[in-house]
C-alpha cells in the first residue's frame, strides 16, 4: 500500500488576502475552488509548477475570531532556487518572523499567523 501528500488545509479569516499574500510571497496560484451552495464556507487550492502538491485555503462565512495556531510548532516549508532574492522579498513584505543564518534557513508568517519555511536547494 502506498500514500502520496497531495495537499495540506489551512483555515484563514480573509480569503482574498491570503491568496494576493500566497501568490506575491510564494508564486502559489488558485487551481480550482470549491463553493458552498449556500455560501457557508469556500475552498482554494493553491499551487505552483514546481510540484503537484497543493495547499487548500478553507474560508468560513460565521468564522470571525481569529484561529488559534497554538504556539505555532507546525509549518510547511518551501524549497527556492534563489534564496537571496526570495529573502529580498520576504524582507520587503514584512513577513520573515524568524531567521536561523547558522542552518541557512528562515520562516515567513502569512495573514493567519501560519507558519512557511524557507529554505534553499541543497
Amino acid at each position: 500500500m502506498n500514500f502520496k501528500m497531495i495537499h495540506e488545509n489551512y483555515n484563514v479569516l480573509n480569503l482574498e488576502k491570503s491568496l494576493t499574500f500566497y501568490e506575491k510571497a510564494l508564486g502559489l496560484k488558485e487551481k480550482h475552488r470549491i463553493t458552498a451552495p449556500d455560501g457557508s464556507f469556500q475552498i482554494v487550492y493553491i499551487a505552483n509548477e514546481q510540484s503537484d502538491f497543493e495547499l487548500e485555503l478553507t474560508w468560513l462565512r460565521d468564522k470571525t475570531e481569529p484561529y488559534n495556531l497554538g504556539e505555532c510548532e507546525f509549518h510547511l516549508a518551501f524549497q527556492t532556487d534563489d534564496f537571496e532574492a526570495a529573502h529580498s522579498l520576504h524582507e520587503e513584505m514584512g513577513c520573515i518572523c524568524f531567521e536561523n543564518k547558522e542552518m541557512g534557513i528562515y520562516f515567513i508568517t502569512d495573514p493567519d499567523g501560519y507558519w512557511l519555511e524557507i529554505v534553499p536547494l541543497k
